[in-house]
């Protein structure tokens, strides 16, 4: 229900402002593949990039409208915990944009503020400093205007490879 969505978001940017923060940490939109996921429970998307989609959306446009920035993450393709700082999520652009981008999309169009990238690499570079996945897909064809920040020790270099 996106309307529920919205409303908890409204409540959590409410609370967040009323202890003085000025952004949160999510929305996790990541679609998991792994039921055992360390951090599935996260994760508003599930396995459904549709429905992922719309409460991404509901959740973004709730939270900001309480002048508390959300920072959507984990970009992208992190979809496991084990070995998740060495792995490469192998992913063809078809299934890409028909199971993963989705929820992160709709978090663009609703305004999102950040994007957190992810310790995995994505087919072969890692994600915070992959220049196809940040300009090409996130700035560039989504039309994300705003900044990107790596998971807490998920830079691995200072420029794009």
């Amino acid at each position: 229900n996106p309307d529920a969505v919205q409303a908890f978001g409204v409540a959590l940017g409410k609370e967040f402002a009323g202890k003085g923060a000025n952004g949160i940490l999510g929305p996790s939109v990541d679609v998991y593949r792994v039921a055992r996921g360390g951090r599935n429970f996260e994760f508003l998307s599930g396995e459904d990039p549709y429905l992922g989609s719309k409460m991404a959306k509901a959740y973004v446009q709730g939270v900001q409208s309480q002048g508390v920035f959300c920072v959507m993450k984990h970009w992208i393709f992190n979809s496991q915990e084990t070995n998740r700082e060495t792995e490469s999520s192998v992913v063809d652009d078809k299934t890409a944009w028909e199971l993963y981008y989705p929820p992160f999309e709709a978090a663009v169009q609703a305004g999102v503020s950040g994007a957190m990238c992810s310790y995995n690499r994505v087919n072969g570079v890692y994600s915070c400093e992959n220049n196809k996945q940040l300009n090409q897909i996130l700035k560039q064809r989504m039309g994300f205007k705003g900044f990107v920040q790596s998971d807490w020790w998920a830079t691995h270099a200072t420029s794009l490879g």
